[in-house]
């Protein structure tokens, strides 16, 4: 059977003064995707730039540190060493990038998979694309967090720093969920 090397980031703002806001909904879904894959606390990791790093035979998953519209750099780095650390070529070929963020124009709950594509307006995507090796595709999971009814930047702003409710936590628990279900897919070549 094919498996194929994962390394499962999220991108989002750094904690602890972003913590479960909005905009951070893919730090959120990765903290719980960590139970649902059975990987390991996360802990701090230098060579991994200095991002969140949560390693098991399986799955690797990383919460970048940097805020999220300047997220690119620190996503390429850890790539690079999630890269070196796989042993053998075919490892390297097949190895999969899937970058877990938030996404405004879906509602909350909802996930969306897709693979290359433009970044939408999505501004870490825009820095994710910008510093990857040309040529380098990934997965992303959008996950839903809807939108406000207002398209003043300000109030946009405004809403996806704000703090989840704890009702919009239990639906991000749900989405780990079926963001896990996503992943075995990729891992097995399904998706």
């Amino acid at each position: 059977m094919f498996i194929r090397p994962l390394f499962v980031a999220s991108i989002g703002n750094p904690s602890p003064a972003y913590t479960n806001t909005l905009h951070s909904a893919g730090h959120t879904v990765l903290t719980n995707l960590r139970t649902w894959l059975l990987t390991p606390p996360f802990t701090k990791s230098r060579p991994h730039a200095s991002g969140l790093l949560s390693a098991s035979q399986d799955y690797t998953l990383w919460q970048s540190p940097s805020l999220m519209n300047v997220s690119g750099k620190p996503v390429a780095t850890a790539w690079r060493t999630f890269l070196s650390s796989l042993s053998s070529p075919e490892d390297k070929r097949a190895a999969r990038l899937v970058v877990v963020h938030d996404e405004l124009e879906l509602a909350t709950g909802k996930i969306k998979v897709r693979d290359g594509g433009s970044a939408r307006g999505h501004n870490g995507l825009k820095s994710v694309m910008a510093a990857l090796p040309a040529g380098t595709d990934f997965t992303r999971v959008g996950v839903g967090i809807g939108r406000c009814a207002s398209r003043e930047s300000s109030d946009v702003a405004a809403y996806v720093l704000r703090k989840m409710t704890p009702q919009e936590l239990d639906v991000m628990e749900d989405v780990a969920g079926q963001v896990s279900e996503v992943v075995r897919e990729i891992r097995r070549g399904v998706r």
